[in-house]
């Protein structure tokens, strides 16, 4: 079991689950960082005690310093503090559930400091994977803290991989399953928000609900297990039971099964590899009954196609259509543009690019920089 944790991304729906495990387990944590939710990161402070706290808006950082003064713990601030919460000397791991690019610098932070890494930012994988992958210093120095990648870690534990046939990754389908495009067409911010399964954070929500978020786990799945993404089949699960499955070359297919909670894959991560007693809701099937899968529509959900596509071309693909659909998800959730108009935004963003030989750090930050600029004047 890991202690000394840095938690970075500690008041979004991550890192909140995680001081549940946290709570539970009586763990230390060394250090929390959030974005601008300066009331919940002090209380989250007060209650944890960590040695540090930061706050990336520099515009709250004496507002924190000045409510935390009865406290012994240092106050950080600003996107330079990640990276060096990240590699703090005592940690003995670190969390990352940052949301967006902006977590891909601590976790290279992470691994080059030898850190344990469990990561929930999905990002830094699907636009930097090999860069990422370079970094790693010894078997399962990262460890999985999406529930449907912890589920594939945890199915193949202990199995060789010449003898993997496909990897089975599950979606819940969203909350617009079965909708036609004609019926896409018109819905709602808070509609989309409304997830049947799963309470996430607004832009990951949005993602489950073009299945893009599908689509950059797969592109993730496929560079943490070092596996061709056509290996990879996509299967819409809507009770959300299976979160998925590995599929092997003598026919036999192992699931990790539970009820929908995404303090399991945290405390697995944390306590890797022992298992420990949890609180947690048990899965009954006999209550369940029935368990049902379906293939994905590709065509009504265009989003999930573009990815599967961005996946197979590899290089600067992901970097681009990560960068486009952060974009477009942010303007359709300040209600700019329609829930259509971001998979139509990505696909001209991916239009016309070229690849780049010997891919490096800075190019991928130039690309994201680019293709933002270039979806916001799109829609200007």
């Amino acid at each position: 079991m890991q202690d000394n944790i840095v938690l970075l991304g500690s008041t979004g729906s991550i890192g909140t689950q995680t001081l549940d495990i946290a709570r539970d387990l009586g763990l230390n944590i060394l250090a929390l960082c959030a974005k601008s939710n300066i009331d919940l990161l002090e209380k989250q402070a007060r209650e944890f005690r960590p040695e540090y706290v930061s706050i990336v808006d520099q515009d709250l950082y004496l507002d924190l310093k000045y409510r935390l003064k009865d406290m012994n713990i240092r106050v950080l601030t600003g996107q330079d503090s990640l990276t060096q919460l990240a590699s703090l000397d005592k940690a003995q791991m670190v969390i990352n559930a940052i949301v967006g690019l902006a977590g891909l610098r601590p976790t290279l932070s992470a691994l080059e400091s030898g850190k344990v890494l469990g990561l929930a930012n999905k990002e830094s994988l699907v636009v930097a994977g090999e860069l990422l992958t370079q970094k790693i210093k010894f078997k399962d120095q990262l460890l999985p803290i999406d529930s449907e990648h912890s589920a594939i870690f945890q199915c193949l534990r202990n199995n060789k991989k010449n003898q993997v046939d496909k990897i089975l990754l599950t979606a819940s389908g969203g909350p617009f399953f079965k909708k036609t495009r004609e019926e896409l067409s018109c819905v709602t911010v808070e509609e989309a928000l409304n997830h049947p399964n799963w309470s996430m954070g607004k832009k990951i929500s949005i993602d489950s609900a073009t299945l893009m978020n599908k689509g950059l786990e797969l592109i993730e799945a496929s560079v943490l297990f070092d596996i061709d993404p056509k290996d990879i089949k996509i299967i819409i699960h809507r009770e959300s039971i299976v979160h998925s499955m590995v599929q092997y070359i003598d026919t036999s297919v192992i699931a990790q099964l539970s009820v929908p909670d995404m303090r399991l894959p945290i405390q697995y991560a944390i306590c890797f590899p022992e298992r420990v007693f949890s609180n947690l809701n048990k899965l009954d099937l006999t209550k369940i009954k029935n368990l049902s899968f379906d293939e994905p529509d590709f065509e009504t959900f265009g989003c999930l196609k573009l990815a599967i596509e961005a996946a197979n071309k590899s290089n600067i693909y992901p970097c681009v259509l990560n960068a486009a659909n952060e974009e477009a998800v942010n303007l359709f959730l300040n209600k700019k543009i329609k829930f259509l108009d971001i998979e139509s935004l990505i696909k001209k963003a991916l239009e016309n690019q070229e690849q780049i030989k010997n891919l490096k750090l800075k190019d991928i930050f130039d690309i994201d920089t680019k293709v933002r600029n270039f979806i916001k004047e799109t829609v200007r």
